[in-house]
């Protein structure tokens, strides 16, 4: 599992996401708050544009998980990317 923050670079991510993909055909990733899931959209589309000239398309799986935080619960947005 991959766990992006909203301080994530963009292409940093799209370049992880893209050789996982490339390797076993699905990755799940991590995010809280907002800032995080902006980075993680904009490295999502990048990393398409990454695959789409190897024929490798992807779609992805959208939930909700339950992250404990120094003894705090925390509801964070996880997403499984995966080729089609």
């Amino acid at each position: 599992m991959i766990k992006v923050s909203s301080k994530s670079k963009t292409n940093s991510v799209a370049g992880a996401l893209s050789n996982i993909i490339k390797e076993k055909k699905e990755v799940e990733v991590q995010v809280i708050g907002a800032g995080a899931l902006n980075q993680l959209m904009k490295s999502i589309i990048v990393c398409r544009g990454y695959l789409a000239p190897l024929g490798i398309n992807i779609v992805c799986i959208p939930s909700f998980s339950e992250i404990k935080i120094d003894n705090f619960d925390k509801t964070g947005i996880k997403i499984l990317i995966k080729t089609i």
